[in-house]
């Protein structure tokens, strides 16, 4: 089977939450994704855009027979376990995986003539910030595993461009959230940990109350502030990085976020106007680790990659999480 190598692009974790939506709009643009994921956390369902490819990125004759076939001009790589306190438990799990899988991926790809590289990377690099808003050239401090193994992913990337001329670009997310406006695909992870789907599930009692972690931060409120950055506008952001690796020589970091930040609180305000009724939860001990308030600057993105979120309002967001939260338990 052969393709046209110039449209063909490689994502590692497509069948995933960000993943699944970055085909979707790599597909939009005309490219053809070709999806490699063990499915351990992806959803076959998910990969509606191109051909799904099982494998392990630890797999290298695997992993180099899909890039063989295929002759990817570029990957997208997300393959990653993702679960902060998950991380902390087993944090062997999380550097085997993504550090590992990731350097198996790098060595593929300077071994058979792959030369970008768009990675999907963290706010959690940066640990608790100094400065808010957070700008790329903030100190990176990690406060658990799963953080550390993403900023050594990113400094691996950035040792492979100057040795190898690979052209790499890490997206550093805030809070992920949303789903596809066309229902076609969503957030759908066990377990969840994220806020937006967790209150949508205490609102129609799949699972118990919702609890907040602390409500005395030094926040108008008192519950911390994030930037919600629709999954969508995290797509957008991935075909922009592509599409400009090819002017762009060795290793850059861009953050991907709002530059806005929302109160758990005023997530669940709007959780309540979107579903119209209230949001049963209670308030419980912070949980360590958890900042006050992390908030991006996302200039450098809007001004180098020309991107700009257009669906990451909290109406937006919540409204599409829960059409598809309704949709994919009905």
């Amino acid at each position: 089977m052969t393709h046209d190598p110039e449209r063909i692009i490689l994502v590692t974790g497509g069948a995933g939450y960000v993943g699944s939506h970055a085909c979707k709009a790599l597909a939009q643009r005309g490219y053809r994704p070709v999806v490699y994921d063990n499915l351990v956390y992806g959803h076959e369902a998910a990969v509606q855009w191109g051909p799904l490819e099982r494998g392990e990125l630890a797999d290298r004759a695997r992993l180099d027979a899909v890039i063989a076939q295929y002759r990817p001009q570029a990957v997208m790589h997300f393959a990653a376990f993702t679960f902060v306190g998950e991380s902390i438990a087993d944090p062997g799990k999380y550097y085997r995986n993504n550090v590992a899988g990731t350097l198996s991926l790098l060595e593929a790809m300077r071994d058979q003539g792959i030369g970008q590289l768009v990675f999907s990377s963290t706010a959690a690099t940066y640990g608790t910030p100094e400065v808010v808003p957070i700008v790329e050239s903030a100190t990176k401090a990690p406060i658990n595993p799963y953080g550390h193994s993403k900023l050594t992913a990113e400094q691996m990337i950035a040792d492979f461009a100057m040795a190898h001329g690979l052209r790499g670009a890490a997206l550093r997310y805030f809070n992920a959230a949303g789903a596809d406006a066309e229902g076609e695909i969503g957030e759908c992870h066990d377990p969840e940990t994220h806020l937006i789907p967790l209150a949508l599930q205490a609102v129609t009692g799949d699972t118990p109350p919702l609890t907040i972690f602390g409500d005395d931060y030094p926040t108008p409120d008192g519950t911390c502030i994030r930037d919600y950055i629709h999954v969508s506008d995290l797509a957008s952001a991935h075909v922009a990085a592509l599409e400009r690796l090819g002017q762009r020589e060795g290793f850059d970091a861009f953050n991907l976020g709002t530059g806005k930040g929302a109160s758990i609180r005023e997530v669940l305000q709007a959780v309540e106007r979107v579903a119209g009724t209230a949001v049963p939860h209670s308030v419980g001990p912070r949980r360590p680790g958890d900042p006050a308030v992390l908030v991006s600057d996302p200039g450098k993105a809007n001004r180098e990659l020309g991107w700009t979120p257009r669906s990451s309002d909290l109406e937006t967001i919540v409204s599409t999480a829960w059409a598809w939260h309704k949709r994919s338990t009905s």
